[in-house]
Parts: C-alpha cells; structure tokens; sequence
C-alpha cells in the first residue's frame, strides 16, 4: 500500500521528483518527460498530471547539464502536437455517438451544434490560449474534435500554441530556475507557476458570469 501511495506522489509530483529521477535513469529521463506530457495533453482522463511546473524543472535541470536543453525542445513540442492531435481525433470519433439524442440535456445534438460553430469562430485561439491552462489544455483539444473544427486548422493552432508553451516554461527554468533565491523557494515558485497559469482562467470566467448578468 505504501508503494502505490509513493508511486502515486512520484506521478502526481514528478516535478518535485525530477532529479531522483535523473540520477537512476540519465538520458532515459527525455523520454519520461516526452511520456508524461503526450498524456497530460492527449488523454482525457490524465489532466491532473504535471505541465508547467514540470517544464520549468526540466528547464532547470538542463541548464545545470542534468538534461539536454535541445532534446527538451525537440521531443516535448512534437509530444504536445501528438497528444493535442490524438485528443482531437477521440472527440472527433466520440463526438457524434455522444451527443447522439435530442432527449439528454447535457448531450444532445443542440449542444454539438454550438461546439461546432463556437469552435468554427472560435476554435484558434481557444486551442492556443488554453495550451497555458492546466486542466483546459486536456480538453480543449478533445472539444475540438468534438466540434469538428477544420484539423489542418486545428493541427496549425496547435503546433504554434505548443511550440510556445514549451519554449516559454522550458527557458524559463533553464533561464531563472538556478537562482539562488527561485532554488531556496523552488516549491514556492512552482505554485506560483500553477496559480499564474490558472490566472487566465478565472479572469475569463468572471469576465463571462459578468456579462451574462449585464445581459440578464
């Protein structure tokens, strides 16, 4: 029992984990990360995996030599754009069956053609600006294909959005994460990175429950 609770701390904090990490498994470890984030952002049922605070451990790590700054920003942005697309393709398969009836109010065929012309007018900056939020980032995609947004729209969106949220969190850490005080308070900072990245988020929403009471 108390090697599933370890095992599961190590997975739901792999960032805190990072460097045991990478003593036992080396350049092995390039690999983990391109895992962990394929799942984070192309499978519906793992948003609680770490995204951002994870990057810019892994950014911190390989300004110290522990990782290999390139490889980081060749395999995390082409596992992002993986997980992104195979999100896209689940909903796209899923979203029809789904909201097969008119009957169910929360899946019904009403709701699927409002996904569809929200994401037909909205779809490339939601996918980029949700690729900053966590949780969102899991599901943006597969509402995506949930609304049949055009894929080579969808593909380009993506490809930019993940391009620039790996890069962004990445040199972050490679950059900033070796100060002495963001090393003394690292835990500190990696919460301020999960609170600024939910930021966005939260301002939208009381943006939105604002205009809908104005509306009303």
């Amino acid at each position: 029992m108390e090697l599933l609770k370890y095992a599961f701390d190590v997975v739901i904090h792999l960032d805190r984990h990072l460097g045991l990490i990478i003593e036992q498994y080396g350049f092995w470890t390039h690999l983990l990360l391109f895992v962990v984030i394929f799942c984070e952002t192309g499978l519906v049922v793992t948003p609680f995996l770490p995204g951002d605070s994870l990057l810019f451990a892994a950014g911190a790590f390989a300004s110290l030599g522990s990782l290999k700054l390139g490889w980081l920003t060749i395999l995390l942005p082409l596992a992002s754009i993986a997980g992104d697309s195979s999100n896209y393709w689940i909903g796209r398969m899923a979203g029809p069956k789904v909201f097969s009836s008119r009957r169910s109010r929360l899946l019904n065929r009403d709701h699927l053609a409002r996904t569809q012309a929200f994401y037909l007018k909205h779809g490339g900056k939601t996918v980029i600006i949700a690729r900053f939020m966590p949780i969102i980032r899991t599901f943006a995609p597969f509402v995506a294909g949930i609304g049949s947004m055009v894929y080579r729209r969808f593909i380009l969106y993506s490809v930019g959005g993940s391009v620039a949220w790996i890069l962004t969190f990445t040199l972050g850490g490679y950059f900033f994460g070796n100060i002495p005080v963001v090393k003394r308070n690292f835990t500190l900072v990696i919460l301020a990175i999960i609170v600024i990245s939910v930021l966005p988020g939260m301002i939208e929403y009381a943006r939105q429950r604002g205009r809908n009471r104005g509306a009303a």
